[in-house]
């Protein structure tokens, strides 16, 4: 991400004399109303006007009350509905220029100069076209004398931003479209209830999902579900598949397996581009097999329900920088489209992503299926590669003599036993024998170790809490015991699951290598924890599980706070020292402040907080929420603050406090949670598989260097190993968090979509990138 110095000194001032308009267009997608939301409040910030567009296209082209002007309370409770408030339309009068100079006419009257469209690929092209024809619909309006030469003058020049909006995630140059983590919250909820059912009678189930040209959707539920096969359009099947399919399933059934699944993308296809039918697979498998086969479309259901946190935080982060982009663009900017990369917001020139985009679809018409799969992204590269291995149950007969021994540590949390999934599978395809540490450190020094197999850890991507058992003792005290069963079992290397524990735990080993020879085998740290506290990774496993728990219980609180009036809720969450739990679900349920260890706060800053309720309690909106860490200090406890508001809100608001507690750590994992921990389980064992070849001298494994004992995380826009020794200088071990953490940017946009007069630090801002390199694939 490039940064730049702001042209502009004061943020609040950057809109004024300006207007944004607000549509939301094509196809709905859960997240949009969060997008809506960031738009209208940050637009209201810089001191712009701002106006919501009703239905699409259609209410652009119509005009009148479809374009209406948007106020801080009008998008207030809108973070947790699916869909779009605003309403979105097909407009085939948008698509002739005679509808398009009414919707020109319409934005000149109002001095609207500034368009953010929320929509799908096919919306965004036609708002290009639109501001590339500008000048001319302006031309013809003076002429037939429906705008004044003074009107068309002071609206020159059109700004366009987009933002993607799609559950099919099917547009270049994006991580995530707006839409998609919850249409994969929609697909898991069910994969999960029919698992139960199909378990039980033995069936097979063949699931058809959306993505008519893309198979973003089918492609992440067969990796988050371990399904059996995945019929995507970007990939066709090799020929006689049908074969090929038919003994996977019966292979697994002979494992011992009760079930099937099949997942087919809507748009699937064979090589010779006829469409693969779920009803097709059905006949095959019922026909050939005589398997008990049901099939299920879960069709509109995607689309709908409550959006996901990362939908919410999403849409609202794309928001705040489509407004910057915005008020920041000049005649020359091309329209650009705000989007995600990694956890980076980056903008990108429109119209070359519409271009790759249209590339993907002439290469999968042409035959080109690879490069398809390379045009997608680096991101759906990887899971194609990693679906692809996991899904090969055929382990090679030559065995590499290497046993790797996986265990948790610390706390449990949701996702741990996909990724301890992913890691044995891995090792059992790499030749190697896997071997189950239960109890983490503790089982490790007491012989608590088993192998195991392909077929114990099936079904385990979808099971909350860890099933192998963890314990947060660490290993320093027990060096003697554990380098001994080291050597008993002949564990050649080591993956460790868990957080903090598990990075502290793992940093202890190196110290010991000077001592205890055993030790000296390759290690590898996966963080899994609801804090998000490991060095080294912006995302543990198990964070967005809690994230979403947290989510999902603020809003039932608002919406019982919202039928009763003048009521402040206070909400403790967990994360030790770490604010992100609280942070990141602050934004995703539009709370009015979270109190966290890392930025400090007084009693001074409590005031301004009551005051601030005190004054929301006289607008239409009548309810607060905040949000503590449970650590953030250690005396403006959930109680003090709690009594705080309660005195000071006598009259005008009344209290209630909830302590969530360890629901945070249980249920079961997220889509992104079960994908991210299967990627970094596979991982992983690929590195320790390289790793062991480096360290193998005179007949046996010797692993000293640093960069033999690595945590794998995801930094900005990779996972990356890096070594456990290099991250201390980058830990406060007092309060077991990173010194750096990226998401405390973030802080400002939830203060401000919260009505807080702060400055929004723009020094750093996102500049343009490109999307294509010289070979023609994405840099994703």
């Amino acid at each position: 991400m490039s940064k730049v110095l702001h042209p502009t000194g004061d943020p609040t001032k950057m809109g004024f004399g300006k207007s944004i308009a607000v549509l939301t267009s094509g196809g709905d997608a859960q997240g949009m109303n969060a997008a809506v939301r960031a738009t209208v409040r940050v637009g209201l910030y810089t001191g712009a006007k701002v106006y919501f567009v009703h239905e699409g296209y259609q209410g652009l082209v119509d005009g009148g009350e479809n374009i209406c002007s948007a106020s801080w309370e009008s998008v207030s409770m809108m973070l947790q509905l699916g869909g779009t408030v605003i309403g979105s339309a097909r407009c085939k009068d948008f698509r002739t220029r005679e509808g398009r100079m009414k919707a020109a006419c319409n934005l000149v009257k109002l001095g609207i100069t500034n368009l953010c469209v929320i929509g799908g690929d096919g919306s965004l092209t036609g708002a290009n076209e639109f501001r590339t024809e500008w000048s001319g619909l302006l031309a013809d309006l003076v002429r037939a004398g429906k705008i004044s030469a003074e009107e068309a003058k002071k609206s020159s020049h059109l700004n366009i931003v987009g933002m993607v909006g799609s559950i099919d995630n099917d547009f270049c140059g994006t991580d995530m479209t707006i839409g998609t983590d919850s249409a994969l919250h929609r697909i898991i909820e069910v994969v999960d209830a029919i698992t139960t059912t199909a378990q039980s009678h033995q069936r097979t189930f063949i699931l058809e999902v959306m993505g008519r040209h893309c198979g973003y959707l089918a492609l992440v539920s067969a990796l988050a579900c371990g399904a059996d096969w995945v019929f995507i359009p970007e990939m066709p099947p090799d020929e006689g598949w049908e074969d090929h399919l038919c003994r996977r399933l019966m292979a697994q059934r002979s494992r011992g397996s009760r079930l099937n699944v099949i997942i087919v993308a809507e748009g699937a296809i064979s090589r010779d581009g006829k469409p693969i039918t779920s009803d097709q697979i059905k006949k095959l498998v019922t026909d050939r097999l005589g398997f008990d086969t049901r099939t299920t479309v879960l069709g509109h259901v995607q689309r709908g329900g409550t959006p996901s946190a990362f939908d919410r935080i999403l849409g609202s982060r794309m928001g705040v920088e489509a407004v910057m982009a915005l008020l920041e663009a000049t005649p020359d900017t091309p329209a650009c489209v705000v989007s995600l990369s990694g956890n980076q917001a980056v903008r990108l020139p429109l119209m070359e992503c519409v271009q790759v985009t249209k590339d993907v679809t002439a290469a999968m018409a042409q035959g080109k299926f690879e490069e398809a799969i390379k045009l997608r992204g680096r991101s759906f590269e990887n899971n194609w590669n990693t679906y692809k291995l996991l899904a090969h149950i055929n382990p090679p007969d030559v065995k590499s003599n290497i046993n790797v021994a996986v265990m948790n540590i610390g706390a449990p949390c949701a996702g741990m036993n996909a990724a301890v999934r992913s890691a044995v599978k891995m090792g059992i395809i790499q030749g190697h024998s896997m071997l189950a540490v239960h109890d983490g450190f503790d089982g490790l020094a007491h012989g608590q170790i088993e192998p195991i197999t392909w077929t114990s850890v099936s079904g385990w991507t979808g099971k909350g809490g860890s099933i192998l058992g963890t314990k947060r003792t660490l290993p320093g005290k027990m060096m003697e015991e554990v380098s001994q069963n080291i050597a008993k079992y002949n564990i050649h290397a080591l993956v460790i699951i868990g957080g903090f524990e598990a990075y502290v735990g793992g940093l202890e080993l190196v110290q010991a290598r000077e001592k205890y020879e055993e030790v000296c085998i390759p290690i590898v740290v996966i963080p899994a924890t609801v804090s998000n506290n490991v060095p080294g990774s912006d995302f543990s496993i198990g964070a967005d599980t809690a994230l979403n728990t947290i989510t999902a219980t603020c809003d039932r609180i608002k919406q019982s706070a919202a039928g009763t009036k003048r009521r402040v809720f206070i909400v403790e969450t967990m994360g030790g020292y770490c604010g992100y739990l609280a942070t990141m679900a602050g934004l995703a349920a539009g709370a009015d402040a979270a109190y966290i260890f890392e930025e400090k706060f007084n009693i001074r800053d409590l005031e301004t907080n009551v005051q601030h309720l005190l004054e929301k309690m006289k607008t239409t909106v009548k309810r607060g929420l905040i949000l503590r860490n449970e650590n953030c200090n250690s005396n403006y406890t959930t109680d003090f603050i709690f009594n705080l508001y309660s005195e000071e809100g006598k009259g005008v608001f009344d209290c209630r406090k909830n302590v969530l507690g360890h629901m945070q750590q249980g249920g079961t994992p997220t889509p992104f949670d079960r994908t991210f921990a299967t990627k970094m389980g596979a991982k992983s064992v690929l590195w320790l598989t390289e790793k062991l070849k480096e360290c193998y001298r005179h007949g046996r494994i010797f692993a000293n260097t640093p960069d033999s004992a690595c945590v794998l995380g995801m930094k900005k826009r990779a996972l990356t190993f890096q070594p456990l020794v290099d991250l201390k200088a980058d830990t406060d071990f007092e309060h077991r968090i990173p010194k750096t953490e990226w998401w405390l940017k973030i802080r400002p946009i939830m203060k401000i979509l919260a009505k807080y007069d702060i400055k929004l630090d723009t020094s750093e801002h996102t500049n343009m990138e490109h999307v294509v390199n010289k070979t023609g694939s994405l840099r994703k």
